[in-house]
C-alpha cells in the first residue's frame, strides 16, 4: 500500500538561494512522525511547500504525492479541497491563524461547509460539538465570541477544532505548544493524542522539543540546514543516535532519570543558506569531522530497517550524494 503522503526530492529556493536540498519523506496512515531540528533547518518550510502555502516568489521542485497523486503545483481549487480536507495544519501562533473580526462559530463553520458540505442549522450543531471535543467550556455560548475573548491556550484548541472540522487524514502540527505554559502544553498534546486514537488520523509533529517528540511520535526525522540527516523509529533514535548532530541534540537534553550529568551545547551556528559549506553542512560544528566531510554533502541512505543516515563517518553509509541537477535527470 502506498504511503499517505510521499515527499520526493523536494527543493525550495528564495531569490536563487536554496533552503531545501532534496527532501525525501513519507508519512504512513495513522502514524505519528516527528520532525526536529534547530530553527532555520527547514521543518516548517517543508510542509508549507508541500501544501502550496509559500509565497509565489518561492521556486519549488520535486513531487508531493497524496495517496499516489502529485499535488505539488496543483490548481488552487484542488489544493483548497486538500488543505483542511485531507491534510490540515496547525500553525505556531494561533492568534495569527484566526481572523480577529469573525466569530469563532463562523470560522469553524466555514471549514465545515467547505470540507464536509454541512449547511444550515447543522453547522452550528457541528461547530458546538467540535468546541466541546477540544475542551472549550460552554461551547454553545462561546460560538459567538471572538478570538480576543479567549486565552492563548483556548485559541490553540479552537485552531485544532478548525483543523478537525474537515475530518483530515493527516494533521500537521507546527510547534503547536511553543507559546504555551507547561500545563497547557500537556493538555494540548493529550488532546491531539486522544483525537488521533479516536479518528485514526496521521500526525506530523514539527518541534524543537525532543522530549515532546519522544513521548508523542512513532518515528522521527532530524533536519539540519535544509536536509534530513537521520531518520529512525523514535525509541531507536533516542536510544542510539547515529548522526553527530542528533547526538548533539540529545546531549543537550537533561536526563529524566539516572545520574546527573553536565549538559553539552552544540558549538557554532547553523550555516547561512547563502554560504553553505561544500561538504557536510554540519562539519564546521562537528567534533568528529575530517577531510572526507569537506568534499560533498553525504547521501541520506538506509542503514537498517526504516532507518536512514547521512554521515560519511558511519559504516554502511555511502560517501556522497549526487548534485540535485543529476538527481533530477
Amino acid at each position: 500500500m502506498a504511503p499517505l503522503v510521499s515527499i520526493e526530492s523536494l527543493t525550495v529556493a528564495f531569490d536563487g538561494v536554496t533552503v531545501l536540498h532534496g527532501i525525501d519523506l513519507q508519512v504512513e496512515r495513522g502514524e505519528a512522525l516527528g520532525l526536529v531540528g534547530e530553527s532555520g533547518s527547514g521543518k516548517s518550510v517543508t510542509w508549507l511547500a508541500a501544501l502550496g502555502l509559500l509565497p509565489k516568489a518561492a521556486s519549488i521542485g520535486g513531487r508531493v504525492r497524496l495517496e499516489g497523486a502529485d499535488i505539488l503545483g496543483a490548481a488552487p481549487a484542488d489544493l483548497d479541497r486538500v488543505r483542511g480536507g485531507q491534510i490540515a495544519m496547525i500553525f505556531q501562533d494561533p492568534a495569527s491563524a484566526l481572523n480577529p473580526v469573525l466569530s469563532i462559530g463562523r470560522q469553524i463553520g466555514e471549514s465545515l461547509a467547505l470540507h464536509r458540505g454541512v449547511s444550515g442549522a447543522s453547522i452550528r450543531s457541528e461547530a458546538r460539538h467540535l468546541l466541546d471535543l477540544v475542551g472549550i467550556p460552554d461551547p454553545e455560548r462561546r460560538l459567538s465570541a471572538y478570538p480576543h475573548e479567549f486565552s492563548g491556550g483556548q485559541n490553540q484548541r479552537i485552531v485544532i477544532a478548525m483543523a478537525l472540522a474537515g475530518n483530515p487524514d493527516l494533521l500537521v502540527a507546527d510547534e503547536p505548544t511553543t507559546a504555551l505554559d507547561a500545563t497547557i502544553q500537556s493538555q494540548i498534546l493529550e488532546l491531539i493524542g486522544r483525537v488521533r486514537r479516536e479518528t485514526g488520523m496521521a500526525l506530523v509533529l514539527i518541534s524543537h522539543d525532543l522530549g515532546v517528540v519522544a513521548e508523542n511520535c512513532d518515528r522521527v526525522a532530524v533536519m539540519y540546514a535544509g536536509r534530513i540527516v537521520e531518520e529512525a523509529a523514535a525509541d531507536e533514535l533516542f536510544a542510539d543516535p547515529r548522526h553527530p548532530y542528533t547526538r548533539g541534540l540529545t546531549g543537550a537534553l537533561p536526563p529524566i532519570d539516572g545520574p546527573r550529568r553536565r549538559l553539552t551545547a552544540i558549538s557554532g551556528m547553523v550555516p547561512n543558506p547563502k554560504a553553505m559549506p561544500p561538504g557536510c553542512a554540519f562539519a564546521p560544528r562537528c567534533a568528529s569531522s575530517d577531510r572526507l566531510c569537506e568534499n560533498k554533502p553525504p547521501l541520506l541512505r538506509a542503514i537498517g530497517e526504516r532507518r536512514r543516515l547521512a554521515c560519511v563517518l558511519e559504516s554502511g553509509a555511502p560517501l556522497y550524494s549526487p548534485p540535485l541537477e543529476a538527481a533530477a535527470e
